[in-house]
């Protein structure tokens, strides 16, 4: 039993000669067509071989090794001086910028003078004035004191011009003392910086009136050494105090986001007591710090090295898993 394909017509221009046959392909005979072809197909290519993964190899080698024990630390400065006024009066000049650094002796501030000056200047003239008197009386109790020996002149008499001349010198001791004090005031009104040190932030204006032990002028830091302190757990105070009998030891120091080496120090202060509550000792490092990486207040991370441990077999850090 054939079956034919059917078959369409359709006519052009209406004329009978002019039919076209299509086909119609029915689906069992297009998806026998679609397995056909995909048998004949080539069969793709294999995947290349991955490249080696490289293996870096630590050798283990045998050297001496520090034994040290981290902490994290405070920068401290040695020494923070308030600059303040010794005399009142009216700030007359100030002869740095804030934040300056300023070396020991330089002139920070100027207090106006010319109180002082004058005051300076009448102790003198009460000096010389009576330095005149006291001349005067101490020649003629030596006077007296002539004729008393002669007989001449009663002895209460002499007494009393000696007593003169005995207060007249008294005086002048006084004069003299006033006269250094009002030179120390005069010199206070010239403010000089003490150490070589970091000025913050002026607190006190020109113009404006000053008191004696009022607010500071200026606070001066001093950086150059400088500390750091930090504390360590008492579990390591036997070797702490056996290393400091040896020899002086190690600090090193680094600050967080530095890429500069860490700075070398040398420990120079143990606290004479363990803290109760939290177990540690307290201990300080002093640092040059002549390019300013450390400044007051900065946390930093701290190494003591305790001692040394010879002959010690080393791997390289990243082989520990």
């Amino acid at each position: 039993m054939n079956q034919k394909m059917p078959s369409l017509c359709y006519r052009r221009n209406s004329r009978p000669h002019d039919c076209v046959l299509r086909r119609v392909i029915t689906p069992a005979v297009f998806l026998a067509v679609c397995a056909i072809a995909s048998g004949c197909s080539k069969p793709e290519a294999a995947a290349p071989p991955r490249p080696a993964v490289p293996v870096v190899v630590g050798k283990v080698v045998q050297k001496t090794m520090p034994v040290q024990v981290t902490a994290v630390g405070n920068v401290e400065s040695m020494s923070t001086i308030a600059i303040r006024a010794q005399v009142p009066g009216e700030l007359q000049e100030v002869r740095f910028n804030e934040g300056d650094f300023v070396r020991k002796g330089q002139v920070l501030v100027m207090i106006d003078p010319r109180p002082y000056q004058a005051a300076l200047a009448q102790a003198q003239a009460a000096l010389a004035r009576d330095k005149a008197i006291a001349v005067n009386n101490r020649q003629q109790a030596d006077r007296y004191v002539k004729l008393l020996n002669e007989g001449i002149m009663p002895a209460s008499q002499v007494d009393a011009l000696t007593s003169a001349a005995d207060a007249s010198d008294a005086s002048l001791q006084a004069d003299e003392a006033a006269i250094k004090s009002a030179e120390l005031n005069l010199e206070y009104c010239t403010l000089i910086s003490p150490v070589d040190g970091r000025t913050g932030t002026i607190m006190v204006k020109p113009g404006n009136l000053v008191k004696v032990a009022d607010v500071p002028i200026v606070v001066i830091n001093q950086v150059n050494p400088i500390y750091v302190n930090f504390t360590v757990p008492q579990q390591i105070w036997p070797d702490v105090k056996q290393s400091l009998a040896d020899r002086a030891m190690r600090v090193m120091a680094s600050v967080p986001q530095d890429r500069g080496t860490p700075l070398v120090g040398t420990l120079t202060f143990v606290d004479n007591a363990v803290d109760a509550t939290t177990g540690s000792i307290h201990l300080r490092g002093t640092f040059e710090n002549s390019e300013n990486r450390l400044w007051p207040g900065l946390f930093v991370n701290v190494i003591l090295t305790l001692s040394e441990q010879p002959n010690a077999i080393v791997v390289p850090t990243q082989a520990i898993v």
